[in-house]
């Protein structure tokens, strides 16, 4: 649906301001729509991420500051993240042999086993952009990988 009808505004300052609502409304709608699918498993987007980053190191640890530097939400805060993701029981927290301040996390089986039954919902999430096509789809990354130069 046009954005102009979505937020009942007709008129813009230019293309470019545009542009920054309608991204915005857009990130939005897909924050709220993984949002949905993530609530049968009582997790956040922000934890998911950091459990596929973990995911993504196993079987080797990773430092809260590898955590910060590759999340999607830069203002997220990790330690934070973590912390609930260890209650749950999904990520272990251990003191670094080799400097006392460094946390090392990594992923428990539990946490690998959660991730593994979320992967089915791929399908799903990629159906939010089926009014694209594979070439479109391309094309947008390719501008929005532009618009951040």
């Amino acid at each position: 649906m046009k954005l102009e009808v979505e937020i009942k505004q007709q008129k813009f300052r230019n293309e470019y301001h545009k542009l920054a609502v309608n991204v915005i409304y857009t990130y939005g709608w897909l924050m709220n729509s993984q949002s949905k699918l993530f609530t049968k498993y009582q997790i956040t987007g922000n934890q998911y991420n950091i459990l596929r980053i973990l995911r993504g190191q196993y079987p080797n640890p990773a430092t809260i500051n590898l955590l910060k530097e590759r999340m999607l939400d830069k203002m997220s805060d990790a330690s934070r993240l973590v912390e609930r993701l260890r209650i749950k029981g999904f990520v272990k927290r251990n003191l670094s042999l080799d400097d006392r301040r460094r946390v090392d996390v990594i992923i428990t089986e539990k946490g690998l086993k959660l991730l593994l039954e979320m992967d089915k919902l791929n399908e799903k999430y990629d159906s939010l952009f089926e009014n694209l096509s594979e070439s479109e789809a391309k094309k947008l990354n390719e501008l929005l990988d532009k618009l951040r130069g």
